[in-house]
């Protein structure tokens, strides 16, 4: 599965010591929700009374003042880039509430999850971008672990003609 990283990202990656610093933005989105979910990896300080951490980004529509993307402790690991595997990632949140978990479970379809990664310098600016996987796993105990995949092609649904006369006459001689 191919992927676009910009330069800078690729900059940063390759060099000895880098002063930016990465963020994770996550936004989970379901039909039954009333809102997305957006979630941060950054620890900014966006207000005081309520205190509030977090990221304010424009990325995927959200408007930063009135939808910033709140903060938790997270860890991940990016889809990969391989040939016979969908593109599947795994997100790992530390002291974070229920309410998350209840949200993307209470759902019979699977939620869908975007991620990006952008540096916390230029939060506008998508160094690393990923849409469209679905939420295929959640578990939890001290520690919420979502996973998230691109369903392998052998699992897409097609549509299936019938035999008929009509619609294929070679196999009716």
């Amino acid at each position: 599965m191919s992927r676009s990283v910009s330069i800078t990202a690729r900059r940063h990656d390759e060099a000895l010591h880098s002063d930016q610093v990465e963020v994770l933005l996550m936004q989970f989105e379901h039909a039954d929700l009333e809102a997305p979910i957006r979630i941060s990896s950054d620890a900014t300080r966006l207000s005081v009374d309520p205190l509030l951490y977090g990221t304010r980004s424009t990325w995927n529509g959200a408007d930063p003042e009135t939808e910033p993307y709140e903060f938790a402790f997270a860890s991940y690991q990016m889809p990969g880039d391989q040939e016979d595997a969908p593109a599947a990632a795994r997100v790992i949140l530390d002291l974070f509430d229920d309410t998350l978990v209840k949200k993307l479970r209470s759902t019979i379809t699977p939620a869908t999850a975007h991620l990006a990664v952008v540096y916390a310098a230029s939060p506008d600016s998508v160094e690393i971008e990923y849409r469209g996987l679905e939420v295929s796993d959640i578990s939890y105990g001290e520690q919420l672990v979502i996973t998230s995949a691109r369903r392998a092609i052998e699992e897409r649904g097609v549509p299936r003609d019938l035999m008929t006369k009509d619609r294929f006459p070679g196999l009716f001689r």
